[in-house]
């Protein structure tokens, strides 16, 4: 994915954003590097240029919190970000251990099949699917797959007529992925993932460089399915207990909303070849 260390992409990722004005420093004659000069991050952090080069270059494995803190305020990162520096600043034995294990629990299997009005599915590192109960598969039946986030949004053609908002859905899936990464920079699955896509997709390559870090949260979605027509969403995302690299991702409509009414259709054709079936016996 890259040739330089997670910590020293990360920083120079971020510097390079920046323009001298953003940070009130004066800017003179052309620059010959885009964004902040190294020396300049170091001189808003309070830390010598040889130190700052150090650590872009990898060459610092154990920088302060103190110091951490400094970078992330010359650098104008929020609160993500900055506990994503953090992260890329541990040691190998001071990270939560990842199996790799992708099964999801029986129990919360059994969870989310009894939510026959909530689209619900749980996701991976990589945004993969693990599963899903019959209304998310129902919900996402125009895609070629319900098997990645990410691949559904950049390649298959159905995302940029789902996410009404695609741009956004971009940035964000994006950017989940990389706070991910944050977590396990050495995991084998995103760095795969990561490879395979930027290969596909070359807005997702762009966008994974700018190394922009968000993680799920609860917001709003404008989806439209081609059959039920737009759809206005709540979602929200939770941690699975016993397996943190899980996430169980939860889509809501509105009671008697025009959504909840495209949700009950979607149920009703998700539930058909079964009654079929059963009826046929």
């Amino acid at each position: 994915m890259s040739n330089g260390t997670p910590l020293g992409d990360f920083l120079r990722a971020r510097r390079e954003a920046l323009k001298p004005h953003d940070v009130g420093l004066p800017e003179h004659g052309r620059r010959r590097v885009p964004g902040l000069r190294r020396e300049e991050v170091a001189l808003l952090a309070g830390v010598s240029s040889d130190y700052y080069i150090r650590l872009e270059q990898g060459r610092e494995n154990s920088p302060s919190p103190q110091v951490l803190d400094a970078v992330a305020q010359a650098l104008k990162l929020d609160a993500e970000a900055t506990d994503h520096l953090n992260r890329l600043c541990l040691t190998a034995s001071q990270r939560p251990r990842d199996r790799g294990e992708t099964a999801v629990s029986q129990q919360l299997l059994q969870l989310m099949d009894g939510w026959e009005h909530t689209p619900a599915f749980v996701v991976g590192p990589a945004l993969d699917i693990l599963a899903g109960n019959s209304l998310a598969t129902a919900l996402h039946s125009g895609f070629d797959a319900f098997d990645n986030l990410a691949r559904m949004v950049f390649v298959d053609p159905a995302g940029r007529e789902f996410y009404q908002e695609w741009e956004r859905a971009a940035h964000s899936c994006t950017a989940e992925i990389r706070a991910a990464y944050g977590h396990d920079p050495k995991s084998p699955r995103i760095a795969e993932f990561v490879t395979q896509l930027s290969a596909q997709s070359k807005e997702f390559a762009e966008l994974w460089k700018r190394h922009d870090v968000k993680g799920k949260s609860q917001e709003g979605k404008h989806l439209k399915h081609p059959q039920v027509g737009d759809l206005h969403i709540k979602f929200a995302a939770f941690t699975v207990n016993g397996s943190p690299h899980q996430q169980l991702v939860v889509y809501q409509a509105e009671p008697a909303s025009q959504t909840a009414t495209a949700f009950e259709t979607l149920r009703t054709m998700a539930t058909r070849p079964k009654q079929a079936e059963t009826a046929q016996r």
